[in-house]
């Protein structure tokens, strides 16, 4: 990625380390390593971050957080394609993520905020609060680390806690339906392997089939919308008829 293909290239190098809840030393030593690409150069010759830079920060913290030193992440991240946005860096995320357990941690409010990479008032703890991201206990919180910077990102989605929940619960439903299917065929694939060898294919298969998972659910999504968005316009109604003649 050039320095012109920053996505939003808006951020400071201040402001993107806060954001990722790094320092700025740490910022400008992934640049250094070649981890994070150069910003922007905007007037005055100040260097300016983007999305994907962020999207980026978060990956690393995820394959930390798997207990990968830093070479090893230089090595991961140098086999990743170089024009990668930042949707596509957080989809890279979160099947890094799936590697690990559920993990709930108990931190203080001070703490929250640091992991959270920006402060936090009262009515945003609130809102993770009700939308079962961040559960409260005593003076601490408890909270899976794995959720809660999705939940940081859903505080500017204007949309209601009620219908983050409704959305969360129709998302584990079909999920545990797809796990349990896909469960079972390759359970009975696999059916006449040494256990030793089912586990190790297991663990191969993992973050493959949460690719695969996240890849089908982002182009379905997508289509869904698309579709949506063209019965609003009106485009869907013309395609419709249009194909209709052409019939």
């Amino acid at each position: 990625m050039t320095t012109t293909d920053t996505e939003d290239p808006t951020l400071t190098i201040d402001e993107l380390a806060a954001r990722a809840g790094v320092t700025v030393r740490t910022v400008r030593f992934y640049g250094t390593k070649g981890l994070l690409p150069p910003p922007a150069i905007g007037p005055r010759r100040v260097g300016h971050y983007g999305g994907e830079h962020l999207a980026r920060l978060a990956l690393i913290e995820e394959l930390q957080h798997q207990g990968m030193t830093l070479a090893a992440i230089e090595r991961y991240l140098k086999q990743l394609p170089p024009d990668l946005s930042a949707h596509d860096l957080a989809l890279h995320r979160a099947v890094v993520a799936s590697w690990a357990p559920e993990t709930v941690e108990s931190v203080t409010r001070e703490e929250l905020g640091r992991r959270a990479g920006r402060p936090l008032t009262d009515d945003e703890v609130d809102r993770l609060t009700a939308m079962d991201i961040v559960v409260r206990d005593g003076d601490a919180y408890r909270l899976d680390a794995g959720l809660l910077r999705l939940g940081v990102e859903l505080l500017d989605v204007p949309f209601s806690p009620e219908t983050v929940l409704a959305a969360r619960t129709a998302l584990l439903a079909h999920s545990r339906a797809a796990a349990r299917d896909l469960s079972r065929l390759l359970r009975d694939a696999v059916a006449e392997r040494d256990a030793r060898d089912v586990r190790s294919l297991s663990a191969h298969m993992h973050p493959l089939v949460v690719q695969a998972l996240l890849t089908t659910f982002q182009r379905s999504l997508r289509a869904q919308l698309r579709e949506w968005l063209d019965k609003d316009t009106g485009d869907g109604a013309d395609a419709d008829a249009g194909e209709d003649a052409g019939g």
